[in-house]
């Protein structure tokens, strides 16, 4: 479900090759992606790149919901650490990473290209995080890369509201790096100029730029209290029906509890 090749001299292209489910992700692909990142740590940029229609439609709530041990039966799933792991793998691989969104990045698809450090956007990019209308609460670490990149404001309207927005808008806020016609190619191209450059001045900037952002990072106290937002959420009945509800395709009914 994860095809890795390289491409370009010094180069990576990571593929998630699982179009039938638009890309979903489940815990397999997530630890696929991240041994392949910690088995090539000498290249110079990686690419990030889905098949079919959609860069990636989020998490897999299809199987997490038919899952009997997983979330929509208020139980742990393999899915949330094994995510986290890769997020924080792509922030911190030592040269750059560029997700070349195609088509629709939802939910986790947009969180795991907010941990790269470039999004390239073709004509039919849409982003967002329709967490509340799941009844899911983000991990401090989403929340915390999410608004710094497009600011308090725009974090807030997303997060709260689960609305989704197109490259254009996704440009204004700035989730999108660079607005291109064909993505894999642009971004594969990209990367090459940036094999081409200095390797320990691209490598020592990216990692400059994470410790100014880790300089701003939340509280352990704040921290902590996010992540209680998220086990309260997790362990809601309201999680359950959203997953269910997305699963047979209805308008979930919450009742906040």
């Amino acid at each position: 479900m994860i095809r890795w090749e390289t491409p370009a001299h010094q180069v990576g292209l990571a593929i998630l090759d699982r179009p039938e489910r638009r890309n979903a992700l489940n815990a397999e692909m997530c630890d696929a992606l991240r041994g392949h990142l910690d088995a090539a740590p000498d290249l110079r940029a990686v690419v990030i790149a889905g098949e079919g229609s959609a860069f990636c439609a989020g998490a897999d709530i299809v199987r997490r919901t038919a899952d009997h041990s997983g979330l929509a039966h208020g139980k742990q799933d393999s899915f949330r650490p094994a995510f986290e792991l890769l997020c924080d793998a792509i922030e911190n691989y030592s040269a750059p990473v560029i997700a070349a969104v195609h088509g629709p990045a939802i939910g986790a698809g947009t969180q795991f290209a907010v941990a790269c450090d470039f999004r390239i956007a073709g004509p039919e990019a849409v982003f967002g995080v329709p967490a509340s209308k799941l009844g899911i609460v983000l991990s401090p670490a989403n929340i915390t890369r999410l608004v710094r990149l497009v600011g308090q404001s725009n974090a807030r309207d997303l997060l709260v509201t689960s609305r989704y927005v197109d490259r254009e808008e996704a440009g204004r806020l700035g989730l999108v790096t660079r607005n291109v016609v064909d993505t894999r190619v642009e971004a594969l191209a990209f990367a090459s100029e940036i094999a081409a450059l200095a390797p320990i001045t691209v490598q020592g900037h990216k990692r400059a730029v994470n410790l100014v952002n880790d300089s701003a990072i939340l509280s352990e106290a704040a921290a902590d209290e996010i992540r209680g937002l998220e086990l309260v959420a997790f362990e809601s009945e309201d999680l359950q029906e959203g997953l269910v509800a997305f699963a047979e395709k209805r308008t979930p009914e919450f009742r906040g509890r």
